[in-house]
């Protein structure tokens, strides 16, 4: 069999898409939140497609060939640590770490729990706490709590397995920010904004058996390295600066979900 054949376990080859754009972080609603929690203009998403059937065990091989295709390097956007710009890889990727994200939730109900556990109040409002610091994060709220302190009492309302679905990443993501992150007193903007987002991101079809809706998608969260070290999402690591590679293996599409831990656009 010829080299590229279908079938063959050849490399991954990319193409990117700019004509696909990503209505949900884009609308003015989207756009005045992202700004007041510190993320606008430095959150991008990005479509690339690729030519061969995608397989799970081989997303290490997918990922290395993403960072090396001539159409990936000029076209894959990151923020320079120093200047605070949009660039682009500029830098030969030596290896790469894709971590697994589990993506099966299909409802927001996932969050109700927060009402339940009066995290939240029935009228959206989030309920108060004395201020404490979990490095960097200012904690005001028992919503902060419940996403960072690990001893705190509602901590275990979400399991480790819950708290490693995309949805909850997303969520976290949202309600953490950037570096001058103003704090919502409700709810509600968190909750839409997530679920815009990741409807957005992620694919869903429904099982031709069982005629259920399924999701798609696989979802990793991706570094990379060059021979300094790591290169991509940011040369600086912080829990806020991430990559997620969304991939859809039946439009062979990948969405790149990235954001790098700053001073947002103010005005």
């Amino acid at each position: 069999m010829a080299a590229g054949e279908p079938g063959d376990l050849g490399v991954y080859s990319f193409r990117f898409l700019p004509q696909k754009t990503f209505q949900s972080l884009s609308t003015p609603q989207t756009t005045s939140r992202l700004r007041q929690w510190s993320m606008l203009g430095r959150i991008e998403a990005q479509a690339f497609g690729f030519d061969q059937t995608f397989q799970t065990y081989r997303k290490d091989d997918f990922v290395m060939a993403f960072f090396k295709d001539p159409n990936v390097i000029p076209n894959l956007k990151l923020l320079s640590e120093s200047s605070g710009e949009w660039l682009t890889l500029g830098t030969e990727v030596k290896k790469v770490e894709a971590i697994n994200v589990p993506c099966t939730q299909l409802s927001m109900s996932f969050f109700n729990r927060l009402y339940d556990e009066a995290i939240v109040r029935d009228n959206g409002y989030i309920v108060k706490c004395l201020d404490s610091f979990c490095d960097p994060f200012l904690i005001s709220d028992e919503l902060r709590k419940v996403l960072l302190v690990e001893d705190s009492e509602n901590y275990e309302v979400f399991s480790q397995p819950d708290r490693e679905e995309f949805l909850f990443c997303l969520f976290k993501h949202l309600c953490l920010g950037g570096a001058l992150c103003q704090y919502e007193d409700v709810i509600n903007p968190y909750l839409e904004t997530t679920k815009l987002i990741y409807k957005d991101l992620v694919s869903v079809r429904k099982n031709p058996q069982t005629k259920k809706i399924q999701i798609t998608s696989s979802i990793f969260k991706v570094t990379a390295y060059d021979s300094v070290g790591v290169c991509y999402p940011s040369t600086k690591s912080h829990e806020q600066t991430f990559s997620y590679f969304i991939v859809d293996p039946i439009k062979r599409h990948v969405h790149v979900l990235y954001h790098c831990y700053g001073v947002g656009e103010v005005s």
